[in-house]
């Protein structure tokens, strides 16, 4: 298996992949679904909603919370999480500025 050279790649294609990466599967879709559809910090009902085991679960906050999408509080016993606002409008700029960079063309494949 090669190793990614990512160093040949600008900063923000190196940054819109971390993002895509750490979306690109559907239970952390389905984290930031339920953590949107909350409006609210979320701590210990991911389990009961997505019907996953609570390591996995950690797993896929781990992704997300790495990228910056989501934060974190310990509050006791529990960390709650919810949407980090100033990432989220950054990564929803960048995504944005990515599908409208292209220009359908009249004649193509």
């Amino acid at each position: 298996m090669g190793i990614t050279k990512t160093e040949i790649f600008n900063k923000q294609q190196n940054r819109l992949a971390t993002i895509l990466k750490a979306l690109a599967h559907p239970a952390r879709i389905a984290i930031l679904q339920h953590i949107i559809k909350s409006q609210a910090c979320i701590c210990n009902d991911l389990v009961e909603e997505l019907g996953l085991a609570q390591a996995t679960i950690s797993q896929h906050l781990r992704e997300l919370k790495n990228t910056g999408i989501i934060k974190g509080s310990i509050e006791g016993t529990s960390i709650c999480y919810c949407i980090d606002e100033k990432v989220w409008a950054q990564v929803s700029k960048e995504l944005s500025g990515f599908f409208t960079s292209f220009t359908p063309v009249k004649s193509c494949c």
